[in-house]
């Protein structure tokens, strides 16, 4: 269950509630994020909500019978929106695009994959400074002063920034400097980093871990918003499975069921998700018609010189392409009725 406290509930009220639900044998749990106040009850009890909706101090009350509250969509109906500001939204009406290379390797770098960004009308650049690699022997990214870079150059364009976040130290370090935090598969169960992440105002993308399941996602992501940051993007991404024909499954089924599931806007990952330059676009343009809100995918001037994930980053020619196409796709799929 969770209950929707009033902005200016008194001291009396709140108190009165608590007594109220504990009595029933709930344990509760208040969160607070920027813009609510909630208090999340876990309890077997069956009893007759409306006792509590008559509560002073209660804006509202729902019955909410999945592991993971907050982010269900079994209490809130309309889909969250993430305002990035300058009217660049994330979970509206339109269809997202995050594109960038997969590090960040060089102002001239940057510089060119901005142009091609906004010649492209895109206005949020994903990159990597800090990079977790399989390797300790490959690049690892710039780190911070490539991210103060990152930040300058995006700044003097107009260009949002969503990037890597690896550890707790990192969350405040970074802070100014970005858009979003984007939390890796590896950190997807990084309990530690998403309760710090709960602590930020500062919206987050939480990928699918690399063999977790729908639950386990939004489970991380009810560790964030408990903690006291409702700012949350799920990312399908693909899992790790038997088949090695390419990199992931990419797990559109995942995308649909989300949809379903949770009122967060879910992004698509198609470079991560199979991880084959071909065949990106194809899955991009798929994960349109399943539902998601937006996908983010990797591109590069010259994928074949790209320091990391050369082998799935498009070139300019072919993101000009697939930038036309999901816009294309998209608005098809306005048009027609889907069950």
């Amino acid at each position: 269950m969770i209950i929707q406290l009033e902005e200016k509930i008194n001291k009396k009220a709140k108190e009165n509630i608590f007594v109220k639900i504990n009595s029933l044998g709930y344990k509760t749990t208040e969160v607070k994020t920027h813009h609510g106040n909630y208090v999340v009850c876990i309890g077997k009890m069956e009893f007759d909500i409306r006792s509590i909706g008559s509560l002073a101090g209660v804006k509202d009350v729902h019955r909410v019978s999945d592991s993971y509250k907050l982010v269900s969509r079994k209490w809130k109906v309309e889909q969250t929106q993430i305002d990035l500001g300058n009217n660049v939204i994330i979970g509206g009406n339109d269809f997202t695009i995050m594109a960038g290379p997969c590090s960040i390797e060089s102002e001239d770098q940057v510089r060119k994959i901005i142009q091609h960004l906004l010649s492209n009308n895109i206005r949020i650049m994903r990159g990597g400074v800090f990079k977790p690699r399989s390797s300790p022997y490959a690049f690892r990214g710039l780190g911070m002063q490539g991210l103060k870079m990152f930040n300058r150059v995006c700044r003097e364009n107009g260009i949002k920034i969503i990037t890597e976040v690896m550890q707790v130290s990192q969350v405040h370090e970074m802070y100014d400097y970005i858009d979003v935090y984007q939390v890796g598969a590896r950190n997807s169960q990084n309990f530690n980093l998403l309760d710090a992440l709960g602590k930020v105002d500062k919206p987050v993308l939480v990928k699918r871990g690399m063999s977790g399941t729908i639950d386990e996602l939004l489970q991380s992501a009810e560790y964030i918003f408990s903690n006291g940051n409702e700012k949350l993007m799920l990312c399908e991404r693909g899992i790790r499975t038997y088949e090695n024909a390419y990199r992931n499954t990419f797990d559109l089924n995942a995308i649909s069921l989300l949809k379903e599931k949770t009122h967060l806007p879910v992004i698509a990952d198609p470079s991560h998700g199979i991880g084959i330059r071909e065949h990106v676009s194809r899955m991009a343009l798929a994960s349109v018609m399943t539902g998601a809100d937006g996908v983010i995918y990797e591109v590069h001037e010259k994928p074949e010189e790209a320091m990391s994930d050369g082998q799935q980053t498009l070139n300019f020619a072919e993101s000009t392409w697939l930038i036309n196409n999901l816009r294309k796709t998209f608005s098809l799929k306005e048009s027609i009725s889907i069950l």
